[in-house]
């Protein structure tokens, strides 16, 4: 087995695990105007995740998540890029509303609110970005 092997085999697995994660995103994109307010609350949510991550109170889990995502988007280089059409644009909000989802699975609802530094329309936005519903009033 010559080291050609190695390496052609060691490509065909990055490229088999760059199209499920692409193919990945593709599906878990957010429809329509949302993918629109996803991005313009790209600021809000950076800091969002960086006060999470922050967060003594959070399981280390999350937070290890969390400052794996914000190393990401520090980033240049992007899992689909820029060139490609919707999603060449669009994968860090998609990939950030992923990993919200899974926090506010693990941690709940309520330490994302009380983290957020946005509006109080900009929360209901991430709710409907998120899937979940926000707490009663």
């Amino acid at each position: 087995m010559s080291w050609w092997n190695v390496v052609w085999g060691v490509a065909a697995g990055l490229a088999a695990v760059w199209l499920a994660l692409a193919a990945a995103l593709v599906i878990m994109r957010p429809r329509g105007a949302l993918l629109t307010e996803a991005l313009r609350l790209l600021p809000d949510l950076l800091r969002l995740l960086r006060r999470l991550a922050a967060d003594r109170t959070l399981p280390r889990g999350i937070r290890v998540l969390l400052g794996l995502l914000l190393v990401y988007l520090a980033l240049p280089i992007d899992l689909i890029p820029d060139f490609v059409p919707v999603l060449g644009y669009a994968d860090d909000a998609i990939i950030v509303t992923a990993v919200l989802r899974s926090v506010v699975r693990r941690a709940g609802l309520e330490a994302v609110e009380r983290h957020w530094p946005g509006t109080a329309d900009g929360f209901a936005v991430l709710c409907r970005l998120t899937g979940l519903r926000p707490p009663p009033s």
